[in-house]
């Protein structure tokens, strides 16, 4: 039960992104995701700094946080730059389907059945209706080349597949997800450096950006790590397909568009497969 609880705190968090983007659209998305990510790690430094051994870490795990976190962000940002935006997110978030079929794979002992393979696909339809439910009758004009939505395939297998790796390497310290994102928002501010042209950030931006931060790229890494740890990966990937939904939702609500019959409907979709995901054992 604990697991189920760090992963819904998790996606609680990551409902929010939506929303604090939105806020923070004029901020180069490289620059808002180094400040942000080593704002996240900082809880962590404190337990670093009395306990050394919290950040300690061998080589191969410190380059799957940093494969994780920063990879993850940098093929997303690509994929927004070459692909429409609605439509980019949507294959990014393939990533719990990924986490289901591919966890057969990448963890010994585990197996895949049909049932969390059609809670999956269920959760999917679930999460494209919402996402694609909330663009409504403005339909994207936006002219992209296809390869754009390849980085954004990329982004999800990155997410879906270090979810998984985490059991495969030596144990860590939760804390140590830290680290991950303090190495990851330097690359990313060196990424800005090198590809976005700078501004200047208002007094607004940096509290946007603080709890950016201590909210869906800091504290949501945490409890992601500490559910995976605890829990079933098959059934923590279906339950997160409630991501999407809870942030197109809230973006709504923020923005103060009305609630849409595909919201309702993206919902029961995605409830229906959580629970087949609980009973697929």
């Amino acid at each position: 039960m604990s697991s189920t609880l760090y992963a819904l705190a998790a996606i609680a968090l990551w409902a929010t992104l939506a929303a604090l983007g939105t806020a923070l659209a004029h901020v180069p998305p490289f620059l808002l995701t180094g400040l942000a990510l080593i704002i996240g790690s900082v809880p962590s430094w404190p337990l670093a700094w009395r306990d050394r051994s919290a950040w300690r870490v061998p080589p191969r795990t410190l380059a799957l946080g940093i494969y994780g976190l920063f990879g993850f962000h940098f093929l997303l940002f690509i994929a927004l730059r070459h692909a429409p935006a609605v439509e980019a997110n949507l294959v990014n978030y393939l990533w719990p389907l990924f986490i289901v079929v591919l966890a057969p794979l990448l963890l010994p002992g585990v197996s895949l059945k049909p049932l969390h393979v059609l809670a999956a696909l269920l959760g999917f339809a679930g999460a494209a209706i919402a996402i694609l439910g909330a663009r409504g009758d403005a339909a994207t004009t936006a002219t992209a080349s296809t390869w754009g939505f390849a980085p954004a395939l990329g982004s999800a297998f990155i997410w879906a597949s270090y979810s998984l790796w985490t059991r495969r390497v030596p144990p860590f310290r939760t804390a140590a997800v830290g680290l991950f994102g303090l190495v990851s928002g330097v690359l990313s501010l060196a990424c800005h450096a090198l590809f976005e042209p700078s501004i200047a950030l208002s007094a607004r931006d940096g509290c946007l950006i603080a709890l950016c931060g201590l909210g869906p790229l800091g504290a949501a890494f945490f409890a992601w790590d500490m559910a995976l740890k605890r829990g079933d990966a098959q059934q923590i990937g279906i339950l997160s397909y409630l991501t999407p939904l809870a942030s197109t939702a809230l973006l709504l609500v923020v923005t103060g568009q009305p609630m849409s019959w595909s919201i309702v409907l993206a919902a029961l979709l995605i409830i229906s497969a959580a629970v087949m995901g609980t009973r697929a054992r």
